[in-house]
C-alpha cells in the first residue's frame, strides 16, 4: 500500500514540479513519477530533519508535500544544471 501512496504523491508532486521549471514538455509522465518520488526521498532525508516536518510516510498532509515539492524542485534544478 505505502508504494501506491508513493506513485500516485509523487506523480502529482512530480507533475507540478515540471511545470514550475518548465520542463514538462520535455518529460513525459514516468519521469514526472520519478522525479516526484526521488524528490519525496531526499526531501525526507534531508529537508525533512531541518524543518521539523513529518515525511509523506507518516501523513499526506500539505506541509509534506510542498516539503517533497522542494525535493522534486531542487532535483529538476540540478538535472537542469547538469543537463547544459
Amino acid at each position: 500500500m505505502n508504494i501506491i501512496i508513493y506513485l500516485i504523491a509523487g506523480a502529482i508532486v512530480g507533475y507540478i514540479a515540471s511545470r514550475i521549471m518548465r520542463t514538462n514538455s520535455q518529460q513525459g509522465l514516468l519521469l514526472d513519477i520519478v522525479v516526484g518520488v526521488i524528490g519525496a526521498f531526499l526531501a525526507g532525508h534531508f529537508i525533512t530533519p531541518l524543518l521539523g516536518i513529518g515525511t509523506i510516510n507518516d501523513a499526506i498532509t500539505i506541509p509534506t508535500l510542498l516539503v517533497t515539492l522542494l525535493g522534486s524542485i531542487v532535483l529538476l534544478a540540478l538535472y537542469k544544471m547538469i543537463r547544459r
